[in-house]
């Protein structure tokens, strides 16, 4: 049993449900992050934790008290929105402390209360502002402050960055994560960025169409995606997906494929897993950063095969270069070093590391073990 517990949870509106048969467990200090595109059910499980929204079944649990019919304010939970549903007419210290005022806790134990949490998020100078005197960044730091001061069994963030500037996003990511290792709390945060989800968290349940479609942490998620959809929704640039056919040759398992010019190659898997599908149809996934020049390999990889294939078009980005070329018929970008010798319309050694390489059924479209 976890310190947060989302057993068998459903969520119907009228004949019709959004969310199926969730199972989730949290345990105390982690950070869990919810993530998907819009409309999976994510903000509606975050709802339903927080108590905004009815269960249709199943139970949510925090710290072994089922707690379904328990009101909001009895949960013991806080909450950071999208919106930072600050009061206007509010100054910041009131802001943050008007919870514990309507919970009947004495002035000097606010005062103190907001007195550390103002420290902490380096607030102090704002507290006799009100949020129309703030910077975006700025309210989103009191919004947090009000939920610390209360000192919740568990923290629900919605989304909570999606309304800051690209470069005040990352540095907000930073200030939440360095929160994280200080005070061991324990959080479940929803987000439609990949980048934050792979960030911030300790694990990640990837959503869709009301449905988890993994629960693992980053790494897991990213080097072993459980389906199609994972694959192609975690990571940037996205995984390459390739169609191509197993094929055995000197008695292991390949994948063939066609470069650019329509010509056969054959890519050796490095395991066994996968031989059960001679002469079948997969799926073949490469990440951008498995795919590049020979020189840039990873050297501790102990099955790095060498394509050599026309280039489409290269993107710098300052430090890499991503570099598109054509495989099985579709556009596969890899990501190389910033000054890698690579010029469209020539043709190039692209090395590709079949041990990051991962395998889907094209019907069901769930990774194969390789």
């Amino acid at each position: 049993m976890g310190f947060l517990d989302i057993s068998n949870v459903t969520k119907a509106y009228g004949n019709v449900e959004v969310l199926h048969h969730v199972d989730i467990s949290v345990q105390e200090g982690e950070f869990l992050v919810l993530v998907g595109p819009s409309g999976c059910g994510k903000s509606t499980l975050l709802n339903m934790i927080a108590g905004l929204e009815g269960i249709s079944s199943g139970d949510i649990s925090i710290k072994g008290k089922v707690v379904n019919g328990v009101h909001p304010s009895k949960r013991n939970i806080a909450m950071v929105f999208q919106s930072y549903a600050l009061y206007p007419n509010m100054t910041v210290a009131q802001n943050i402390t008007f919870g514990l005022e309507m919970h009947g806790i004495p002035k000097a134990e606010r005062d103190k209360a907001l007195a550390e949490v103002a420290k902490l998020l380096q607030i102090d100078h704002l507290l006799s502002r009100k949020p129309g005197q703030l910077s975006g960044g700025q309210r989103q730091r009191v919004a947090m402050g009000r939920a610390l001061v209360r000192n919740p069994d568990v923290f629900l963030f919605d989304e909570p960055l999606s309304n800051l500037d690209a470069k005040l996003r990352v540095d907000m990511r930073t200030e939440i994560k360095k929160l994280h290792h200080k005070l061991k709390t324990t959080i479940v945060y929803v987000t439609h960025d990949q980048i934050e989800a792979m960030t911030l968290s300790t694990r990640i349940a990837v959503m869709y169409k009301g449905y988890v479609q993994q629960l693992g942490t980053p790494k897991e998620i990213y080097d072993t995606p459980a389906n199609l959809f994972v694959a192609t929704f975690m990571g940037s640039p996205a995984m390459n997906i390739l169609p191509a056919r197993v094929v055995t040759e000197n008695g292991a398992p390949h994948a063939e494929i066609t470069d650019a010019d329509g010509q056969k190659r054959h890519l050796r898997f490095s395991g066994n897993g996968i031989a059960s599908w001679a002469n079948r149809d997969i799926l073949l996934g490469i990440r951008p950063e498995a795919i590049t020049d020979p020189e840039g390999a990873d050297r501790k990889s102990g099955n790095v095969q060498q394509i050599r294939n026309r280039v489409t078009v290269t993107e710098p980005a300052g430090s890499d270069t991503f570099v598109t070329m054509t495989l099985s018929g579709k556009d596969a970008i890899s990501r190389m070093r910033a000054d890698s010798n690579v010029v469209p319309g020539e043709t190039f050694d692209f090395a590709i590391n079949m041990d990051k390489a991962v395998a889907f059924d094209p019907e069901s479209e769930n990774r194969i073990v390789v």
